[in-house]
């Protein structure tokens, strides 16, 4: 398939997959990954932002994953009938581009457009076992994980374990949050901890996120993509330690709140997912280069 789409195109083709998941009451963002996070075949990198999420709703175990032409270069092939999945990614072009585009007024000499392409899961393929990585280490030791996760984020905020309720203050650049006995199991109390953490990281001195080194009043667009923002990052930071994301509310409120908003905004979840890597990012000490 012709990666020479629009923008547009792109934003409801990945919107849309993520909105007949919350149909059908699935959260993907609490999609836990047991083994590890979904990765292609071929360079063994995890994918990133709202690929992660996409990738999770899929029915399939194994967390491998390849274009058709991956595929065939190992000489294998896609079962006849299957259908891919959809993952994006952004494609930096030049002005003279991006006008043909109809952006107008391009901020830059060079801009982003996104794009997508189809992947098939190694399940949905013939021909390729043997590519496959053997013995894939679940997850061993995650809570000692997820203790080191939040123990070595650089520049972090003060951290103070007290009272009924977790909260960040970005005016005290404060994590208050209950202590680990008031949580029904440790996962629980990580996974809260990464949430707060998350929203930290929107401090002036960290990435400045308008959603937190701004007035965002409850209800508001910007408080309500905080909140995803924060959500998604730490289901980041859960797979990346291996743990689940205890901080679940998969209410029938919960869900129609987000098929709103969502639906009202399709650019919505591929930029909030994107700020919550780049959380994550942050509170693991790792960069990565979008160029």
């Amino acid at each position: 398939m012709s990666d020479r789409l629009t923008r547009r195109d792109a934003y409801e083709i990945i919107t849309s997959r993520i909105l007949s998941a919350l149909e059908k009451g699935t959260v993907p963002w609490h999609q836990p990954w047991t083994s590890q996070p979904p990765a292609n075949l071929i360079t063994r990198k995890a994918y990133r932002g709202v690929n992660a999420f996409v990738l999770s709703c899929s029915p399939y175990a194994s967390p491998w994953w390849a274009t058709y032409r991956q595929i065939e270069d190992l000489g294998g092939h896609v079962r006849r009938g299957e259908h891919g999945t959809p993952v994006c990614f952004w494609k930096w072009i030049e002005k003279e581009q991006a006008e043909q585009h109809n952006q107008i007024d391009p901020p830059a000499d060079r801009m982003p457009i996104l794009r997508y392409y189809i992947v098939f899961n190694s399940e949905q393929c013939q021909g390729i076992a043997h590519h496959l990585p053997v013995g894939i280490p679940g997850p061993t030791e995650a809570i000692a994980a997820a203790e080191a996760i939040a123990a070595g984020m650089p520049h972090p905020p003060r951290i103070q374990c007290r009272g009924g309720e977790a909260s960040y203050s970005p005016r005290l650049d404060l994590v208050t949050i209950p202590a680990l006995a008031n949580f029904e199991n440790p996962e629980a109390y990580h996974s809260t901890l990464f949430h707060e953490l998350a929203h930290s990281t929107g401090h002036p001195t960290r990435l400045n996120r308008p959603s937190v080194s701004e007035a965002c009043p409850f209800g508001s667009t910007n408080y309500s993509k905080e909140e995803l923002v924060a959500e998604m990052a730490a289901a980041f930071l859960c797979g990346h330690a291996g743990i689940s994301n205890s901080t679940i509310d998969s209410s029938s409120a919960y869900i129609v709140n987000w098929l709103s908003r969502l639906s009202q905004d399709r650019k919505l979840l591929i930029h909030a997912a994107g700020a919550a890597q780049k959380a994550a990012d942050c509170i693991l000490g790792e960069s990565f280069s979008e160029a």
